[in-house]
């Protein structure tokens, strides 16, 4: 490799959230954490000397993109992914949470209803429920280890709800589903037949496994809002920026009224050097990153077969964060984050706040230097191995 992925770097005492914020968070102290969906591995050599150029020059004042920002953006995902998009359709924002409240406030009114597939990213609930609105759940259907789409239930909780948007997570976070061709668009032909809105958050499109493929929402249905970000891919996520692609010039309108309402305009200066960077010039990396997570995914899997078996790993389609089942060992949620915290001295994410679906269930990053990687696996076995 070009890459060195194994160099462990110490982030502790840098205010990291993932490493330096466990007192804070209720957690003790010197756990090994693997919870947050960052990296623990150093942005690309070329992102980090195009942002150390732009550090050189020494002013930071408010900053817009040329055109060659908007052609690095639509470069990457129409190359990529066969979505193409044009500098007017692009929304730049400074996180994807931030656009998903902005989309819920502009989209829908106070009580109108939300749908979210559970168990999934934990900020979904918060942007329904903080502005307001109605939250309906279509809860993932679960068996012989793996995760689909329960169609009958979500059409009909979209018509009992009075349904106005759907989030749609693509790949899925926690569960780790590349949604197919079809499943797509069977969840587009309820929504376009109940009038639903559909934003796609795709930060983890680019982490896709073995036979797998990644579908833009966005080739699905042209009116849909498609949320991208180059944080997750390239851990530039602290630099906030994201770009939502939208098509729709009403919904595009409506998005950029109450972005501005919200006081917000332009992004973080490095974020947008990061972002441009980094899809110009982050794709040799990337294709080096995804191999070494393979390995770190295969090497997880192994470990789990032959030496924690009680421990059933959803296997993962997309994203660096597995899905791990602990239902076997027949704890209560509480007795299995214990035993993860004060035991393993572990720091994951526990099941539960994915959603009541989570229950029995830890999310664990594997994107991590394999020694930090074998480190968490024998804190696990060390804790679980005997357990009956």
């Amino acid at each position: 490799m070009s890459y060195d992925f194994d160099n462990i770097i110490e982030r502790r005492g840098t205010n990291s959230l993932k490493y330096d914020f466990a007192l804070e968070r209720g957690k003790p102290e010197g756990l090994l954490p693997l919870w947050l969906a960052d990296m623990d591995f150093s942005a690309p050599p070329e992102v980090l000397a195009d942002i150390q150029q732009a550090v050189s020059h020494g002013i930071f004042g408010y900053s817009e993109p040329k055109d060659d920002y908007y052609a690095a953006v639509a470069d990457w995902f129409g190359s990529r992914f066969g979505y193409q998009t044009e500098r007017c359709e692009i929304i730049k924002t400074p996180g994807i949470v931030f656009a998903l409240a902005q989309a819920v406030r502009a989209l829908t009114e106070p009580n109108d209803a939300v749908m979210i597939q559970t168990p999934v990213y934990y900020p979904f609930f918060e942007v329904v429920r903080a502005n307001g609105r109605k939250l309906a759940t279509n809860p993932l259907l679960y068996a012989d280890g793996r995760y689909s789409i329960n169609f009958e239930d979500f059409e009909r909780k979209i018509a009992d709800n009075g349904v106005k948007l759907f989030i749609l997570c693509s790949p899925h976070n926690p569960v780790g589903r590349v949604w197919r061709q079809e499943e797509l668009e069977r969840l587009n032909d309820i929504c376009v037949k109940q009038n639903v809105t559909v934003v796609s958050d795709e930060i983890h499109c680019d982490f896709v496994w073995s036979r797998h493929t990644h579908i833009c929402f966005g080739l699905v249905n042209e009116n849909a809002i498609i949320a991208t970000a180059p944080g997750k891919t390239f851990n530039v996520s602290g630099l906030q920026a994201s770009n939502l692609f939208v098509r729709n010039r009403d919904l595009r309108d409506r998005l950029k009224a109450e972005i501005s309402r919200s006081g917000y305009s332009q992004l973080n200066t490095l974020g947008l050097v990061a972002c441009q960077s980094a899809y110009t010039k982050g794709g040799a990396w990337l294709e080096e990153l995804k191999a070494y997570l393979m390995e770190n995914i295969q090497a997880t899997r192994e470990f789990m077969a032959t030496r924690l078996p009680k421990i059933r790993l959803v296997e993962p389609e997309g994203t660096y964060l597995l899905w791990l089942d602990f239902s076997q060992y027949g704890l209560t949620q509480n007795e299995l984050d214990r035993r993860v915290t004060e035991g393993a001295k572990l720091w994951l994410s526990s099941g539960t706040i994915f959603g009541s679906d989570g229950k029995g269930f830890q999310r664990i990053n594997i994107a991590c230097p394999r020694a930090t990687l074998f480190d968490a696996l024998g804190r696990l076995e060390k804790e679980f191995a005997g357990l009956s």
